[in-house]
């Protein structure tokens, strides 16, 4: 891979929200991941200790998300998600539209390129959770196919 390409990569994953890239090419694969920037440590100093009655302790309610039911179809690269093909064109995939393995159901716009991707089960969509003209990550859920 060109020296000046990867350098264009790497400022874009720095100047992005993207915390992993992987890129394969006929050369190889070059994957770039932005690690975290390390936590700072505060110190403060404080006067002689005071006796304070401790809080009562707080019990949180246990946190339940929403698992969806069916299929994900998730993002195989990092790109902005489109539902059809052009603005003002019907949309590859509705809620509540048949689909067969391999039917086209969104694109996803990567370096320039817009990928078609394909539904990997057949069933009925039964919720598209990517917003049209969003940035995806790899990974990312898409539709949920049942």
């Amino acid at each position: 891979m060109d020296l000046r390409k990867l350098k264009t990569l790497i400022d874009l994953v720095s100047d992005s929200n993207v915390s992993e890239l992987e890129i394969t090419e006929a050369e190889g694969t070059v994957r770039i991941v932005k690690s975290a920037p390390a936590p700072v440590a505060m110190v403060t100093q404080m006067a002689a200790p005071v006796a304070v009655a401790a809080p009562a302790p707080v019990v949180a309610a246990p946190v339940v998300e929403a698992v969806p039911v069916g299929h994900t179809v998730k993002s195989p690269m990092v790109g902005t998600f489109y539902r059809s093909s052009s603005p003002g064109a019907k949309s590859f995939a509705e809620v509540g539209q048949q689909v067969k393995e391999g039917d086209t159901i969104c694109i996803i716009e990567a370096m320039k390129i817009l990928n078609e991707i394909e539904a990997d089960k057949s069933g009925t969509i039964t919720q598209i959770l990517a917003v049209d003209g969003q940035a995806v990550e790899y990974g990312a859920p898409l539709l949920i196919i049942e």
